[in-house]
């Protein structure tokens, strides 16, 4: 970094601090002025684009994986808090996988391999949304998956 005022790649750091949004704060001074500044870095994160079955793209909300597990997740033994932590998991494993466009399908798998370890009812309902079900057979399908396990 360079100074502003005079333009001096030689500079000191006085004081780091982190603030919100993973920002970090630095007071520098320059030691060929003698004038401060303050530098702030932040995490430059790219954002992730969902291929949806239709073809279109859309930005990934991870407040669309919250509803949704919301709804599978209604009337049963789950806090909102445990619902954000599945989502934050789905979320961080989308950010590791290091891609720019993700399918909605692998999404949707993410999610149902969570919510299979944590309520076998609501992945029961999440399943019958996710994979459209349409005849009794693809629920007893899916029952039958459940019990093995």
């Amino acid at each position: 970094m360079r100074c502003p005022y005079c333009n001096s790649e030689n500079s000191k750091t006085l004081e780091t601090r982190d603030s919100a949004e993973n920002t970090t704060r630095r007071r520098k001074e320059c030691t060929t002025c003698g004038k401060r500044y303050t530098t702030y870095e932040y995490l430059e994160t790219v954002e992730i684009m969902v291929r949806k079955k239709n073809g279109e793209l859309q930005r990934f909300d991870v407040n669309k994986i919250i509803r949704g597990l919301q709804k599978a997740f209604e009337k049963r033994p789950v806090t909102m808090v445990q619902i954000n932590e599945l989502a934050d998991h789905v979320r961080q494993d989308l950010m590791l996988k290091g891609a720019q466009e993700v399918a909605s399908e692998e999404i949707g798998d993410l999610i149902m391999q969570y919510i299979k370890k944590v309520d076998r009812i609501a992945y029961i309902r999440f399943a019958s949304v996710y994979k459209q079900f349409e005849e009794p057979e693809d629920f007893r399908r899916v029952i039958s998956e459940v019990k093995k396990k």
